[in-house]
């Protein structure tokens, strides 16, 4: 059973990775500027907006699943499965995107320590199976292996972001800050974002710029949510959830306002590499030798973020298959483990998969609308069911209902316009062929569609709809 520190470090383990080591380099450079500072926070808030949403849901539900629990019952079994397929797409590309860039960094890694990486493409390969191979043993094997292993990488990748942190400080130019925001800079490119082909033309920078790599920036908060789906391991989920989201995401978000501080304070944007932004920070302050550092912290950072999705992953699959949506063989759980580790194998699998042979890495922006659309109907949830079941106990309630829900519902529509415009065709191509496996199957096979005579038996406990 997890416990409220290990919530969040489950938290902590998933959120701290991607937005340190890659993501506020790149948007730095290419789109915000120092104001990316800016972009860290607003996305954050957004974020702790639909965390407090997710806290009363997760504490009024303590049920596997998230926000597809969370969606069967206030919504149905249609719009669950909606947002199950969002979830799907949300973490199982996000589980091989991480890994290839885990990969990459790894090889990186190697190269930095003076050793020569021939057919480094291969040598990426390789690695990227076997930690995902590793991983997902783990996490078969049973939460407190993984939890252990967690609490270990987890607690070594902030000793060195707390290094990065502590050696930067002394080195940072306020001159490099600029006041955050640039002057904007109409792009030559064609439109991309929604809010782009609205106007008529593509900005950079400016706080256009900033609250573009808002949306993009929000893909390093990904995960908070997934600290929903442990609550059936939890002891006192009630209150022990909303608290690992909220904390989790608090000290996230503060981690991650310094390191950009560090980033952009030490090196101006216009010279940060986009491919390895923290460690061409280091080399032009003259300390290089932090890159070993960074890397080490890199590759734990992505370790755990691999692992955690995995973890995810597996709760809200294996609720689905519970409701029948999906195979229900696959919500067996292991007696020799006691964890459902059937369909933690197949996550594995699918996610070696998609690692291996499709080109995920231009397909970032999918996990983030996957998560912002799961966002939207958990804020809409929290306001319908204050209105439908006021007296429901709660172990968490949103101050100020229904004003900071309904402006987690804009903070998160207003993310999603500013994401690609070929990020929405994809997602709309996928949600309807998740429309399309359920009218085949699903809906067929379904709890609610058992003969009247076979005792339904939902996995949350809510009110079965269509």
């Amino acid at each position: 059973m997890y416990r409220p520190a290990d919530l969040v470090v489950l938290g902590l383990g998933v959120m701290i990775g991607a937005g340190i080591f890659s993501i506020a380099g790149e948007q730095a450079a290419t789109t915000a500027g120092p104001g990316v500072i800016l972009s860290f926070m607003i996305a954050g808030i957004a974020c702790m907006l639909a965390c407090l949403c997710y806290a009363e849901l997760a504490s009024t539900m303590p049920t596997s699943g998230s926000a597809y629990t969370f969606t069967y019952v206030i919504f149905g079994e249609v719009w669950a499965w909606i947002i199950g397929w969002a979830l799907i797409l949300e973490l199982q590309l996000a589980a091989a995107l991480v890994a290839r860039a885990w990969g990459a960094i790894a090889v990186g890694a190697i190269g930095n320590f003076g050793i020569r990486v021939p057919n480094a493409e291969l040598v990426q390969d390789i690695l990227v199976f076997v930690i995902l191979v590793l991983l997902t043993g783990i996490v078969a094997l049973g939460a407190r292996v993984g939890l252990r292993a967690l609490w270990i990488m987890v607690a070594a990748k902030l000793l060195a972001i707390g290094a990065v942190i502590a050696v930067g400080l002394p080195h940072i130019d306020p001159a490099n800050f600029g006041g955050f925001v640039v002057p904007p800079k109409t792009l030559d490119t064609p439109p991309a974002t929604v809010l782009e082909t609205l106007i008529g033309e593509g900005q950079a920078f400016g706080w256009f710029g900033i609250f573009a790599a808002a949306s993009a920036i929000a893909f390093a908060y990904v995960g908070f949510d997934i600290v929903a789906t442990s609550a059936e391991e939890t002891v006192n989920p009630r209150e022990a959830v909303p608290k690992g989201m909220i904390r989790s995401l608090v000290i996230t978000t503060v981690i991650y306002i310094a390191v950009g501080l560090v980033m952009v304070g030490m090196v101006p944007y216009t010279k940060i590499s986009e491919e390895a932004p923290l460690a061409s920070a280091f080399q032009a302050a003259g300390l290089g030798w932090m890159a070993h550092v960074i890397d080490a912290g890199a590759v734990l950072g992505l370790t755990t973020v691999i692992l955690v999705l995995i973890v995810g992953q597996t709760r809200v699959l294996f609720s689905m298959a519970r409701d029948g949506l999906i195979p229900r063989g696959l919500a067996k759980v292991s007696r020799r483990y006691h964890t459902p580790s059937r369909v933690t194998l197949v996550i594995g699998l699918i996610a070696i998969v998609l690692a291996e042979f499709v080109p995920v890495v231009p397909l970032r922006e999918l996990v983030v609308m996957g998560t912002l659309f799961a966002f939207a109907f958990v804020a809409a949830g929290v306001i319908v069911m204050r209105r439908r079941m006021p007296d429901l106990e709660r172990g968490f309630r949103v101050p100020l209902a229904p004003l900071l829900p309904a402006l987690s519902l804009f903070a998160t529509l207003w993310l999603m316009v500013n994401l690609r415009l070929l990020t929405w065709a994809w997602f709309v191509l996928w949600m309807a062929f998740g429309l399309l496996v359920y009218l085949v199957y699903g809906r067929r096979n379904s709890l609610l569609a058992r003969p009247r005579t076979e005792p339904l038996r939902p996995a949350h406990g809510g009110r079965h709809r269509r």
